[in-house]
């Protein structure tokens, strides 16, 4: 969510900076006159009950009973404060209402244009030769270790089954990913709840906009997490965080997601489905440290690449591709020679104290002033699908068999598919 206090001081820089990203319908002047509406109400809620103590103190003072008109009185002004007090209750409610349809503010250099063709490669690796070049959806039929169809006669199209060592390749991944997180890079290993509550998916920045695209319970209102990003940014929600920042954590979980604007060749294999894993890093940072936090991200990502000997290219995301939730975002791409393109990997994106005010989560700086709100930053480390993919096309062998990476072996236990 973002500042009122911004919003009120300099709408019009606020609706330039949201038109950086093509938003140009953002309800501004609606967001002004409620927040000025909401400001007069408070006061004249304010003078109302001050009028009411103030008879009451006099009755009071001088130990007798009130008079007809004090009664009168009495009774006007209460009904002018329950009525005051409801309309104030209904500004604040269509104010927040508006504040929550806003997209967070790109930063300042963060690059123009409004979608993918915008985005500039900030770092980008030779494409290397290869001895041989297959889909991973044909690698996997043909080693026995993708499922397609078995997914989609229990599930329905959009989904993949992983058997024998395709499934213990997948496991190894998370594994190293995990181990590798927290035992070189510091990060607390969280197991979170896989279904959230609405007001959850709500401080992430998922809803109201995005329902479409998530699986819901009807009965309980309780949603499908699309990432673990919306639990462990949900971790310290309407509480003060009561240690030092920053706080880290990497959880691996299912994602659920409907998909719904995917299509051509994106819908073959594992590269686009509505069930899929991902090991996802979180933090919660001071504001001063919210960019060194986010280059230490991006970092860690392309060095789980580079250990997988990956090929790579990172883009800065311009203004109209960042998600709603996001200020500045890179993603990490990786080679996939069976398709002969470049596939999303990491995502990994810092956003301000957007969803830290969305879910009121605030955090006491060490030199004692008063609770501000953290920042929040997350990245894919790594989306395991796309991780997969790349591992099967870029270590197929001339013979057809895959060679299984080095820092997987101890995992897997074997070095070979075949």
């Amino acid at each position: 969510m973002l500042d009122l206090r911004m919003i009120v001081a300099d709408p019009d820089m606020v609706r330039a900076r949201l038109a950086k990203r093509g938003d140009t319908e953002a309800p501004l002047e609606a967001i002004v006159a409620l927040d000025a509406r909401r400001r007069e109400l408070i006061q004249e809620t304010d003078s109302a009950r001050q009028l009411r103590n103030e008879v009451s103190r006099r009755i009071g003072n001088e130990k007798r009973r009130p008079t007809d008109d004090e009664i009168s009185q009495m009774r006007s002004t209460g009904d002018r404060i329950s009525k005051l007090e409801n309309e104030l209750r209904d500004t604040q409610s269509a104010l927040r209402e508006r504040l929550l349809t806003l997209s967070n503010l790109p930063l300042d250099d963060v690059p123009e244009g409004l979608d993918e063709n915008s985005n500039v490669a900030v770092r980008e690796m030779e494409v290397p030769s290869v001895a041989r070049q297959e889909p991973h959806w044909d690698i996997g039929e043909r080693l026995g270790i993708i499922d397609m169809e078995t997914a989609a006669g229990i599930s329905g199209a959009r989904f993949y089954m992983l058997r024998n060592k395709g499934a213990r390749l997948h496991r190894a991944l998370v594994n190293w990913l995990l181990d590798t997180l927290i035992d070189e890079f510091g990060y607390e290993e969280i197991v979170p709840p896989y279904m959230v509550r609405r007001e959850t998916l709500t401080g992430a920045g998922n809803l109201p906009k995005f329902a479409a695209d998530l699986y819901r319970d009807e009965d309980t209102d309780l949603w499908m997490i699309p990432t673990a990003e919306v639990s462990l940014n949900g971790m310290h929600q309407n509480s003060i965080i009561d240690v030092d920042l920053p706080l880290k954590y990497v959880a691996h979980t299912p994602c659920f997601r409907k998909e719904h604007a995917a299509a051509g060749r994106d819908v073959r294999g594992m590269k686009r489905v509505k069930q899929f894993e991902k090991v996802e890093m979180f933090r919660f940072v001071e504001p001063k440290d919210s960019e060194s936090a986010l280059d230490e991200m991006l970092n860690i990502a392309e060095e789980l690449c580079r250990r997988l000997g990956l090929t790579t290219r990172v883009l800065k995301l311009c203004a109209g591709d960042i998600a709603f939730q996001s200020a500045k975002t890179y993603d990490i791409e990786v080679w996939s020679p069976g398709a002969s393109e470049w596939l999303e990997i990491s995502s990994v994106s810092t956003c301000g104290d957007f969803q830290s005010r969305r879910n009121n989560t605030r955090y006491r700086p060490s030199d004692g002033s008063s609770t501000r709100f953290p920042c929040t930053l997350n990245g894919s480390a790594l989306g395991i699908p796309r991780t997969f993919i790349a591992v099967l096309e870029n270590y197929l062998q001339e013979d057809g068999s895959i060679a299984v990476p080095e820092v997987l072996q101890g995992y897997t236990g074997f070095e070979r598919i075949d």
